[in-house]
């Protein structure tokens, strides 16, 4: 199980880091293959930049505790708290299923592929992620956590589905893996 001080790093440094690490969600589990970076301070995509909820949490939370937030009033989003000289959060967007394959496909409607993980709202649906999970903490339970993984030299690009802060090259992703959400935006630039 991936200790706490790994999420004592910058949000950058951690959602690189994720890629290719192994999330574990009850029975069922998949490979990090795309992530996105959100600072607490100076981003404006970040929800600390304009929700006092967000704010509150982080100052109550530990470093490795589960953000979850309804993404317009309908996909639950899944993130991780990252605590160190600069705060934030990492935003689960796409994980290569693993184990417990069959209850994804279940609450995914049989959807395969892409289609099952491939995007934040899919993930969520795909492993049960709702508001009761939120403040869950990654670093206590083998049956919520994150476990090493492959080194994988992860892609960078600019995150997307967002309209404030899209330029910064904080997405990362398994390049060439069929479970990443969407195509680079630009130029990708190995991080």
């Amino acid at each position: 199980m991936i200790p706490r001080d790994f999420f004592t790093q910058s949000p950058v440094q951690c959602a690189r880091s994720l890629i290719g690490c192994e999330l574990v969600w009850g029975t069922s589990s998949g490979i990090v293959v795309e992530c996105e970076a959100y600072a607490a301070v100076g981003d404006p995509a970040c929800h600390t930049f304009s929700r006092p909820s967000a704010r509150e949490f982080l100052l109550e939370h530990r470093a490795g505790s589960a953000y979850v937030y309804l993404n317009y009033g309908r996909h639950w989003m899944l993130n991780v708290l990252t605590k160190g000289e600069e705060e934030g959060f990492v935003l689960l967007r796409a994980i290569e299923p693993r184990r417990g394959l069959a209850a994804m496909q279940r609450r995914r409607g049989g959807r395969i592929g892409r289609e099952l993980t491939g995007g934040p709202g899919r993930l969520t649906a795909a492993l049960g992620v709702g508001v009761r999970h939120h403040g869950s903490d990654f670093c206590t339970s083998d049956r919520r956590c994150f476990l090493g993984g492959s080194k994988v030299k992860a892609s960078a690009d600019c995150r997307i589905g967002i309209s404030r802060g899209k330029n910064l090259p904080w997405r990362f992703f398994w390049q060439g893996n069929s479970y990443v959400s969407g195509p680079p935006k630009k130029n990708q630039a190995l991080a």
